[in-house]
């Protein structure tokens, strides 16, 4: 998109920011700042995290509870026993 200082223009360059092009926004002929898109915003897929950043680490989920008896003891635990 090439520079612009009509808003008559507004609508075709939101068009093409939403396409994802950048537009410089300028004053009297000088570039004062950018309109630009956004980041993705909104739900992510279970599977987009995978994609990004792979698998998490397996958790054992049984540390937990032993660190907190280790820790605690178990003498008042609330809910099932190990």
């Amino acid at each position: 998109m090439t520079e612009h200082e009509s808003p008559d223009r507004s609508a075709e360059v939101m068009d093409a920011v939403a396409a994802g092009e950048s537009s410089p926004i300028t004053r009297h002929g000088v570039e004062i700042a950018e309109l630009r898109p956004l980041g993705r915003r909104g739900r992510l897929s279970a599977e987009e995290p995978v994609t990004r950043h792979g698998r998490p680490p397996r958790v054992d989920g049984a540390l937990p509870r032993s660190e907190a008896d280790e820790f605690f003891g178990t003498e008042d635990r609330v809910g099932d026993a190990p």
